[in-house]
């Protein structure tokens, strides 16, 4: 569920691709009403589209390129890949050429935009409306996907087709991949198989993510676009419990089983203390001027 942002992030990222590297200078500003409701239908056919991991990514990444092709990009600049033995994994990769492009060879790096195209699971039964149904009420978007993250991919395609649409021509290259199987950390990610098996694709100087931000509203109205430093990890621990040995039918008050549910228990209570990072703090300094409040 997301408010439907689209317009200002649309917007942003104009911003951003037109600067192809460089700092934008002002936002951009709204996109045209003709834009906005493309970018709506496209939202509207990816939320409808299964992507979850059972379904995979093949399909959605199929309507980009459908789309695309008919805007005017040239077959050989929006290619469909999949890895071999999984074909329902599949990735589309756009490049949008620039003022120093040459077929197979470019004088300054490409930027890369990435945005994935697959979800979480949704259980019908656990929503209060069909998960793959984009449906609009009370100023909102439901379904499975509206932030995370097909709204981010139908705002990337449609500004493509609407930069091509007005001869935008960039000073270097523009590379966006929709790509499979994030959400599972599977076993066809699409980032990881691109870099493994068509590097020459997505090769570039700078990539954008655009799963680490995104625009915001106030009141229908632009407030802040988040950028994200570094992404998040995780560390595995491995606890091992022992006991003096015994037998089954005469267990002891010390027990390996009862050491470790009394370490799980220890562990639930245990609450981390709050740490502010260079990040952190900064974004919580820019937010109390752009949105003070008791937040």
């Amino acid at each position: 569920m997301t408010m439907p942002n689209l317009k200002v992030l649309a917007a942003s990222l104009l911003g951003f691709i037109g600067a192809a590297g460089a700092l934008a200078a002002a936002p951009a500003p709204p996109p045209p009403p003709e834009d906005q409701q493309l970018a709506r239908d496209m939202l509207k056919t990816l939320v409808e589209i299964n992507t979850t991991h059972a379904h995979g990514s093949t399909e959605a990444a199929k309507a980009i390129q459908g789309w695309l092709l008919t805007a005017g990009f040239a077959p050989s600049d929006v290619v469909l890949l999949a890895p071999e033995g999984h074909p329902t994994k599949g990735n589309v990769v756009v490049r949008y050429r620039g003022k120093h492009s040459e077929r197979g060879k470019h004088s300054e790096k490409p930027v890369l935009f990435l945005g994935h195209l697959d979800v979480v699971e949704a259980k019908p039964e656990d929503w209060s409306v069909e998960p793959f149904m984009l449906t609009e009420k009370d100023g909102w978007f439901y379904g499975r996907g509206t932030i995370d993250m097909k709204d981010g991919d139908a705002a990337l395609a449609e500004s493509l087709i609407r930069l091509k649409r007005e001869r935008f021509v960039p000073d270097r290259d523009i590379i966006v991949a929709f790509t499979a199987d994030e959400e599972a950390g599977g076993d066809s990610n699409g980032p990881a198989f691109l870099l493994k098996d068509h590097r020459e694709l997505i090769d570039a100087e700078m990539a954008i993510n655009l799963d680490g931000g995104g625009g915001n509203l106030k009141n229908g109205a632009p407030l802040y676009f988040e950028v994200g430093t570094s992404e998040k990890t995780y560390v595995t621990y491995t606890l091992e419990t022992t006991s003096p040995g015994g037998h089954g039918s005469l267990p002891g008050p010390d027990n390996a089983i009862y050491r470790l549910t009394d370490g799980l228990r220890r562990l639930e209570a245990f609450k981390f203390p709050v740490m502010l990072t260079a990040t952190t703090r900064a974004s919580f300094d820019e937010l109390a001027r752009v949105d003070p409040g008791p937040a």
